[in-house]
């Protein structure tokens, strides 16, 4: 997860559960563009939906806008027929959105259907402040429409809306500029086509002189959400450069805190991610049948996923780096010839692990996949555990330290002394993680440097040829799979099921 100041904050607060008494637990999409009810949880203020295109991911901020009716007038009011229209192509029919809010300690579940020709349940909706912000903002102000003319015609400013100082901080911080001024302008020529502009450095220019993702973020501050609100935003990315991606996650964390707003985006970058605790992120993919809905997954897996570069023979699911780079040494060590025929993946989570192995033992792979869980985890459908019983650092840590660190001196270019001291001395800290991080700190070296050569050492030293075995047979068994297996027709499962709760409160809308 992103060590940012805001989303630790964001986390913490969270975490003491001290914010938020409105939000949307979670939604049911069913007999939609290709879903059949699976349940997509959101589990964090903020939660970023990621998948190829095609995979639901609007389909998700949809159902959550449609889910919720305006406090007022002035607010936005969506409806599922705006989303889910009938055309001359398609028409949905037996359609239900199902959903859990959360108010206080009580939940209710709600619904909105297309039983026939008309949506019910439109009107008992909860009520609450959505503000949907989909891809028509990344349009260039030259490009929309009428706002060529406009450019033409305009002979003054007639009124314009000034960022106060907070606004003009947070455009500058997300944009990495310093900003004199900024403001959102009308003109003579049209009194309700809005024109962001800037002044910097001495020099004024507006959206036609601009990036659209600077007027992007130029007007997506200039809504300003409602306490308690939701705010759904599709393709969070786009149009900005990845440290500009980063800080406003980083800004939407902060106003997520400070407001107790709910917010959930869509994206494809990898960056949006990173800054995301692993809670927060959901990948959607579809199969031979259906849809799958994973949670916690790692920037890795997602981009893995979604990109189109050649693929090994086979993929290798693993919990993170640490346990991806154990794997790699295990392999070097035993079965070297297997090393670039499979492609190894960290997932993020156990809990994804978990999903992944009950994916594979149903088939609902395209290619041959198997599953690796942390030696600390208990047995899971699909699964294998990594060797030793235990976290990777503290199992070989512990086995190195009773070989007397091995070789490790030799392949970092440290002398023993300094090798055995540092490793020793950070076995003593309640928290493994950190055990690589502050040895390869006292040595001057980079974690991965370190970690790679006690994985190395121990693969060679202490891994007896029956664990070996235990780790490598499956993958050899994966590359004698006939491929033809991973083609045939996939049974559906769902992932999320409901969960029994004595306050849910069922309300069946007509």
């Amino acid at each position: 997860m992103s060590n940012s100041r805001e989303m630790r904050r964001l986390k913490a607060k969270w975490e003491q559960n001290t914010g938020w008494p409105q939000r949307l637990e979670w939604v049911e999409i069913d007999g939609l563009r290709g879903w059949t009810g699976q349940r997509v949880p959101f589990n964090f203020p903020i939660v970023a939906v990621v998948g190829e295109n095609g995979t639901g991911k609007s389909t998700v901020l949809q159902s959550a806008a449609a889910a919720y009716a305006p406090p007022g007038k002035k607010n936005e009011n969506w409806f599922a027929s705006d989303f889910y229209p009938k055309t001359i192509w398609e028409e949905s029919k037996n359609a239900e959105l199902r959903y859990s809010v959360r108010e206080g300690n009580r939940e209710r579940l709600f619904s909105v259907r297309k039983p026939g020709e008309r949506w019910r349940g439109n009107p008992h909706r909860p009520v609450r402040s959505v503000s949907y912000i989909d891809l028509r903002r990344i349009q260039p102000i030259a490009a929309r429409v009428g706002y060529s003319k406009l450019a033409k015609d305009a002979l003054m400013e007639v009124s314009a809306a000034h960022f106060d100082r907070v606004h003009l901080e947070r455009l500058g911080q997300i944009m990495g500029w310093q900003f004199d001024g900024a403001k959102m302008a009308l003109t003579d020529a049209d009194t309700k086509r809005v024109v962001p502009v800037f002044l910097q450095q001495g020099t004024t220019y507006s959206g036609y002189h601009s990036g659209s993702g600077l007027t992007t973020i130029a007007e997506f501050l200039q809504k300003d959400s409602d306490q308690c609100g939701i705010v759904l935003i599709d393709e969070v990315e786009t149009s900005l450069h990845p440290r500009a991606q980063r800080r406003l996650i980083r800004d939407l964390a902060e106003i997520c805190r400070e407001r107790d707003l709910q917010i959930i985006i869509s994206t494809h970058s990898p960056y949006v991610l990173a800054e995301l605790p692993l809670e927060a992120r959901i990948y959607l993919s579809q199969g031979q049948g259906g849809r799958n809905v994973l949670t916690g997954i790692s920037p890795e897996f997602a981009m893995t996923k979604m990109d189109e570069y050649p693929h090994p023979e086979c993929e290798v699911y693993v919990e993170d780096e640490r346990a991806q780079i154990m794997l790699r040494e295990i392999l070097v060590v035993h079965a070297r010839n297997l090393v670039e025929r499979c492609r190894i993946i960290p997932y993020g989570a156990a809990s994804a692990g978990r999903m992944l192995g009950v994916m594979v033992s149903q088939g609902r792979f395209p290619r041959p996949s198997c599953v690796f869980l942390d030696g600390d985890q208990a047995d899971a459908p699909g699964c294998i555990l990594m060797p030793g019983s235990d976290a990777p650092e503290r199992v070989v840590f512990g086995d190195l330290r009773a070989k007397a660190w091995g070789k490790v001196a030799e392949r970092t270019g440290r002398t023993y002394a300094d090798v055995a001291d540092a490793c020793a001395q950070v076995m003593s800290f309640a928290d493994h993680h950190e055990w690589v991080k502050a040895a390869a700190s006292r040595l001057i070296l980079a974690g991965d440097t370190l970690w790679q050569a006690l994985c190395a050492e121990w693969a060679l030293l202490c891994l007896d040829a029956h664990a070996a075995k235990m780790v490598v047979q499956p993958i050899s068994d994966l590359l004698l799979t006939n491929p033809e297996t991973f083609s045939s027709p996939i049974v559906q499962l769902q992932l999320f099921e409901r969960s029994p709760d004595v306050s849910v409160e069922t309300e069946r809308l007509i």
